[in-house]
């Protein structure tokens, strides 16, 4: 139906817990309604029709909406987009919220021959200005992890230079990917400054396992190209991308989507829109998470303008991080999915939807292939009743 597909993750933004949040100790969560409130300015998401889904009403709407519910038990990045691009890994990967085993953290020091400090769940930036001055005398690599299936590894660039870092972070995954510890990701995370004064350099470097058979290897198989912006590409191990792109924040995330709007591309363009979750969800700061999702709602006309009548763009999120709840973890909560294209005039709510493998169906049907994943339903079989 539509020449180009843009696919563009709030990361984070959830709408309301799940049914089954109570298994997770999330009931009332609600992301988007609890950092709004009363007083915000997303006149361009309200029409979208993205407040109405938590009962902020709005009479003029222009695209199609509806929530989706997860159909994986995870509630983390690497799951949920997974899960948009219809795959559930049939074994889920573990987590280690209360820290790493001690007969792992044994085999990580021999295979890089440094000491490991830290070993504990927590926030990248506030773990860095805790241990980063130990590690700065001592030589030992700051490990930590968070509620993803992941394990972070910081050091100072001028102590473990960027590209040692890198090498360590690829011996240190090549022990965790086993069946035996089935970690998902293993992250550098290089940073600098002087005691006080710690900050993150934008050098990340993702080592992740291969994703199951998805969308984006059946666009592949049948030559749709697709485009990573932002973070894509690392969840995804760049497997069946054809183009991938790494942003700093989420404004040069928006300008390089706006750029491939205005140019001409076929096939799908998929973007994650990362500082709701790090910078805003999980330090638990509401107010910097509405300011950001305002700065959002101020560069989303532009992108508008650019779509052309035979673009779709699709806004959806992966899961929840809402930043008044408790702890510092994500939320489990359903989903928005909104989808526009210049010729809609009347929007449309549609009923909750039982995956958020419907986005993946949806894209897939959008260019004539046969969803073979066993997984999801094409969102425009309503559009054909």
């Amino acid at each position: 139906m539509f020449k180009r597909v843009f696919l563009i993750v709030l990361d984070s933004l959830g709408i309301g817990s799940t049914l089954d949040a109570d298994k997770y100790g999330d009931e009332g969560a609600n992301t988007l309604l609890h950092t709004i409130g009363d007083n915000y300015n997303l006149d361009v998401l309200e029409k979208l029709g993205l407040t109405s889904l938590v009962g902020k009403e709005e009479e003029k709407i222009v695209s199609l909406y509806m929530r989706a519910n997860p159909m994986s038990s995870a509630k983390d990045s690497l799951n949920g987009h997974y899960e948009l691009m219809g795959a559930i890994p049939k074994i889920p990967y573990k987590t280690y919220k209360d820290g790493f085993p001690l007969e792992l953290i044994s085999k990580i020091q021999r295979a890089i021959n440094r000491e490991v400090i830290g070993n504990v769940s927590d926030d990248g930036i506030h773990i860095i200005n805790e241990l980063g001055e130990m590690h700065m005398k001592t030589g030992a690599v700051i490990v930590y992890t968070s509620c993803d299936s992941v394990l972070q590894i910081a050091a100072h660039e001028d102590i473990i230079s960027v590209e040692e870092l890198y090498d360590i972070c690829e011996k240190v995954f090549n022990i965790v990917k086993s069946d035996e510890y089935n970690i998902a990701r293993v992250i550098a995370r290089p940073f600098t400054g002087k005691v006080g004064d710690f900050r993150r350099l934008t050098k990340r470097k993702d080592f992740t396992v291969d994703p199951p058979i998805n969308v984006l290897d059946l666009l592949d198989r049948n030559n749709i190209p697709t485009i990573a912006i932002g973070k894509i590409g690392d969840l995804f191990n760049n497997k069946s991308i054809r183009v991938s792109i790494k942003t700093n924040d989420n404004i040069d995330t928006m300008l390089k989507v706006i750029d491939f709007a205005k140019g001409d591309f076929d096939g799908l363009l998929f973007a994650n829109f990362n500082d709701f979750d790090s910078s805003y969800g999980h330090r638990r700061d509401r107010s910097g998470y509405l300011k950001c999702l305002e700065e959002f709602n101020y560069y989303l006309p532009i992108l508008l303008k650019n779509l052309k009548q035979d673009d779709l763009l699709i806004l959806t999120a992966d899961h929840g991080c809402d930043p008044t709840f408790k702890g510092s973890d994500h939320t489990r909560e359903m989903v928005p999915i909104i989808i526009y294209n210049t010729k809609f005039k009347n929007g449309k709510r549609l009923d909750d939807r039982n995956t958020l493998a419907d986005v993946g169906a949806t894209i897939l049907d959008n260019f004539n292939i046969r969803n073979s994943l066993g997984i999801g339903n094409s969102i425009f079989n309503e559009l054909r009743k």
